[in-house]
This record gives structure tokens, sequence and C-alpha cells, in this order.
């Protein structure tokens, strides 16, 4: 499978799984969220991909640098840019801008590792056939 259909295929899931996180967590989400969750998915898929080696503490805090990085873009797009008061952390110790606060940054350090597990497992999964569905394909025969 080529890498744009990999991550083609994690922005996707990054879509609704974001946003169905923070249901779960708050009980809401705004639209925009699952344009960032995408971005996150597809970015932990590659930071997955580029840090195979790595210790996982390299590898979550990579993941968490990159969501609290897109979390703190979207921020600053849709938050102070456009006046949507999506969410506001400026109550949050450590923040920036009301934007990004070290307790979700954390947070994410530790979702990391499941979900670039949950990455690995999609793409590693949708890029094997199923062979043996195939092999009984081909078994079968059709008379008319």
């Amino acid at each position: 499978m080529k890498q744009t259909e990999k991550t083609a295929i994690l922005v996707s899931f990054g879509c609704w799984g974001y946003p169905l996180l923070e249901y779960l967590w708050r009980g809401w989400s705004h639209w925009s969220m699952a344009l960032a969750g995408g971005v996150c998915f597809g970015l932990l898929g590659r930071i997955s991909d580029r840090l195979r080696g790595k210790s996982l503490p390299v590898r979550c805090a990579a993941g968490s640098a990159a969501i609290t990085g897109v979390e703190f873009l979207f921020g600053c797009v849709f938050n102070l840019g456009l006046g949507m008061h999506v969410w506001d952390y400026s109550g949050e110790l450590f923040n920036i801008a009301g934007q990004v606060c070290a307790r979700y940054s954390v947070l994410w350090f530790f979702l990391s590792a499941p979900l670039m597990g949950l990455a690995d497992l999609l793409v590693v999964r949708g890029s094997k056939p199923n062979t043996r569905a195939l092999s009984s394909c081909n078994r079968e025969k059709i008379s008319i």
C-alpha cells in the first residue's frame, strides 16, 4: 500500500474518531475537531512509520508534540482568528494563549502509544489481501 493510501485511511478514521473521543470525554464536539482529528491521526501514522525502532517514550513525545501542535494551529484559526470559541484552556496551568496546555499534552503523550498501535493495525490489515477468501473463490467453479 502506498504512503498516500495509508495516510488517507488514517485521516478518514481520525475524522470520526477524534470527535468521538471528545463526545466521550466532555459530551460534545465541534465540526472543526473532525478536521483536526484527521490531521492528527494521519500524522500519528507517519510518526509511527518514521520512528519505528525508537523507544516508546520518544515515539509518544513526538505524537504528543504533533497533536499539541495541530491543536494550537486549529485553536489559533478557529478560536482566536474566527472567534468560534470551541475551547478555552486559559484557566489551565501552563497554557499557551488558552489554546493548548500541559495537562492535555501529557494526556496525548499517554494516548499516543495505543493510537499509533491502532494506526499500524488499520493500515496493515488494510494492505493484506484476504488470501483464504481469494483461494476459496478460485476453487469454486460456477456452472450454468
